[in-house]
Parts: C-alpha cells; structure tokens; sequence
C-alpha cells in the first residue's frame, strides 16, 4: 500500500472512530435530568446537583491528563493513544449503563474524562502524518466529524432511550465505540520512528507548557480559544432558558431548542472543512479573527428577536463560524512544535480549552442567575469579539517584532561603518 491509500485508509479511520465516540457521548447529554430521576434523584435540587457535577466531570479529569497522554503519543506512538482514547469511551460507557445510583454514574463520568480525550489524539496523528500544505484541510474535515456526531447523537438519543431505554442506549453506544476502538487498533499504520528518549524530547510538562505560552503566536492562539469555549459553554447554559422565556415551555420549547442545536451543529458541519481548505491558503489568524468576530456578533444579536423564527439564521451564522475554531488552534500548535513534541502539545493546549470551557459554564449561569437575559448575551458574546481582538493584537506583533528586530540590526551595521 503506497503512502497516500495508508493515509487516507487512517484519515477514514480516524474520521469513524471520531464521530461514533461523539456520537456516544452527546447521545445522552441533554437527558442527563431524566437520566439522573431514573437513577434515584427525584428530588429537584438532588437531580439538579447530580446532572451539574456529571456533566461537568469529564472536563476536569481531562484538564488534568490531555497533556500527559499526549506526551505518552510523542513517547510510545499516537495509534496507542488513539486506541486508548476509543476504548477508554467505550468501558465508561459500559460502566454509565450498568450504573444503578448518581455516584456510580458520576464515577464512570471521571473515568470517561480520564481515559477519553478523542478528539485531540486523532488531531495529534492527524498532525503527525498529514503534509503541511494540506494540515488545514484534514483537521476541517476531521472537525467534521465532531459536528457530525454532535449533530446525529442528540437527535437519535430521544427516541432510542424512549424505545429500548437508557441502560441499553448506553450499551449499545459502547459497543460501537469499542468496535471503533479495535477497528483503530487493526487498520491504523503508523510510520516506524526511533524511539524518543533523549532529552529534548522527554522534557517535563511543566517547560513544555511554559515553552508554549513563551511562544508568542500560539500564546494568542490559546487565549483566544479560551475566550471562545468560555462563550460557547455559557451559551449552553443560558440557552434553552431564553427560547423558553421567548415562547413559553407549553408551546414546544424543548423542541425548538433541540432543532435550534441541530441547526447549529448542521452548519459548524458545513463550516469545518471550509475553513480548513481556507487555512491551507490564506493567515490563519485573519480565519480566526474573522470567525471570532461573526460568533460574538450572532451571539450578541440573539437576545433581541422578539420570535423564536429570527434565531434560525443567526444560529446558522454562529455555527459555521464555530468550525473554525479548534481545528486552527490545534494546526498553529501542530506547526509551531517540533514533530517530537506535538502530541504533548496538543494536549496542552486542549487543557487551556477545557479550562475556557469549564468557566464558561460555571459563570454562564451565574451570569444568567443574576443578570438580565440581553445583558447576559451581550457578555457571553463580548468575550468571542475579545478573543478577536486579543489575537489581533498578538498577530500584530508577530509580524511587527521580526520587522523591528531588522530594522536595528541596519541601523546597528550603518553605526558600525562610520567607526
């Protein structure tokens, strides 16, 4: 098999594994409440409390263990880690169905977040094999996979847990995902490499995250994209709230939330690989900047439609933007690392998103608690349009600092002749 089948036989594979593991895993997320009531938390506030920590846990663990993984792809080869990660989601996905009470659920949660980490393992072999001239292209169009099973997993989940239930709904999902997970394990080539063991390769976590925020471009990069998974998770939160508040829960409120969410997902589906080929051609940083600026804008704009109708096209608009996101982070990290430490690298910088992440929905409800709904959209959307221009800002002196830096070395050779 020459070298381009190999790489599109695991581009295909990669792609699969992503979207059936997301896929598994949105599959139950906006019933967590139902779920958490037939798990034994009937009251409100325990059934709130229970759904809040078990959808919140998975973050938190893979805060901790994206950078450590990674480093263990760079070390011991990134099909493991892709493996790892496929089966890892399948066992907690067994475990989540075999849960009889909240605790159980939410251990299997954390192990979930432990073990997971899909999307930046593919993104790190992805990154590894893929030419340079066309890394944008393959992270969009992997990027699509994630839209893809964000896109099928909620719409499927409803009607699968009211026919077989959410015990059997979990099991089956594992099942996929465990074949996933082996099929990844058979069919994914990896080139043979020597194995990492000097010292520029196996250092610590803590100089590759400091070499990381010294790096001025990937610095940006980072903040930005913290900025944006803190709009995009607050928005989650605040959300179903506001198209309830716009049309009343008795008149198919959860109902058009759950369109509204497909819509969303349908265009970030559409969006991905098209700014990926458009990375592959032009800055990145005039992509971000610009998707940046059109998701502050469509988030902002949806608190003032008075009709639920008007948030179609701004939804729309929010979506496709919101593919370009994560996969232009991870390219500025793939080509600003060295091909030895890109796997770390993309673990921690997936550890900075999760944190913008985490953040997003603890203040995007304290923000909806507290604040009134158009001023709690005009934050959430403000910190997209800060991103833009923090990035702004840093792509600036990227490109002003190089030419400063000659402009005093002729000045320095000028001062040297007259002496």
């Amino acid at each position: 098999m020459n070298k381009s089948s190999c790489f599109q036989r695991n581009f295909q594979v990669l792609w699969m594994g992503q979207f059936f593991s997301i896929c598994s895993l949105t599959v139950m997320v906006p019933f967590l409440p139902f779920l958490m009531t037939e798990l034994g938390a009937v009251t409100t506030a325990e059934n709130l409390l229970w759904a809040g920590l078990s959808l919140a846990a998975p973050a938190y663990m893979l805060c901790l263990v994206s950078p450590i993984w990674g480093r263990y792809g760079d070390r011991f080869g990134k099909k493991l880690m892709v493996v790892r990660a496929l089966l890892g989601i399948a066992v907690s996905l067994g475990l989540m169905g075999w849960a009889q009470t909240p605790l159980q659920f939410f251990l299997a949660r954390l192990l979930q977040g432990a073990f997971g980490g899909v999307v930046d393992a593919t993104a790190a072999f992805t990154g590894s094999q893929a030419n340079e001239r066309t890394q944008g292209r393959v992270l969009g169009s992997l990027q699509s996979a994630t839209a893809a099973g964000s896109l099928i997993g909620p719409l499927i989940g409803g009607t699968m847990a009211d026919l077989f239930g959410f015990q059997t709904l979990l099991w089956w999902m594992a099942l996929l995902t465990g074949l996933s997970g082996l099929g990844a394990a058979i069919l994914l080539r990896e080139p043979h490499r020597e194995t990492a063991s000097n010292r520029e390769v196996n250092i610590s976590l803590v100089k590759a995250c400091s070499n990381l925020l010294r790096h001025r471009r990937v610095r940006s990069f980072l903040l930005a994209g913290m900025m944006a998974q803190f709009g995009a998770f607050g928005l989650v939160t605040v959300f179903a709230p506001r198209v309830e508040g716009m049309i009343g829960y008795a008149n198919y409120a959860a109902t058009w939330v759950g369109v509204l969410q497909a819509i969303t997902w349908g265009a970030t589906l559409i969006g991905s690989p098209w700014w990926g080929r458009r990375n592959d051609r032009m800055q990145i940083e005039k992509n971000v900047c610009l998707a940046l600026v059109g998701c502050g804008l469509s988030v902002i704009l949806q608190a003032l439609p008075p009709n639920v109708v008007w948030l179609i096209p701004l939804r729309i608009v929010q979506g496709f933007c919101f593919g370009a996101l994560i996969q232009s982070i991870f390219l500025v990290v793939i080509k600003e690392s060295k091909k030895e430490h890109r796997g770390m690298n993309i673990g921690i910088a997936n550890s900075f998103l999760v944190i913008g992440q985490i953040a997003g929905s603890l203040l995007g409800a304290a923000f909806g608690a507290f604040l009134t709904m158009e001023w709690t959209f005009v934050i959430i959307g403000s910190s997209f349009l800060c991103g833009s221009v923090w990035l702004a800002i840093g792509a600036r002196q990227s490109v002003s600092a190089p030419y400063i830096k000659t402009i005093m070395m002729r000045w320095k050779m000028k001062d040297d002749k007259q002496y």
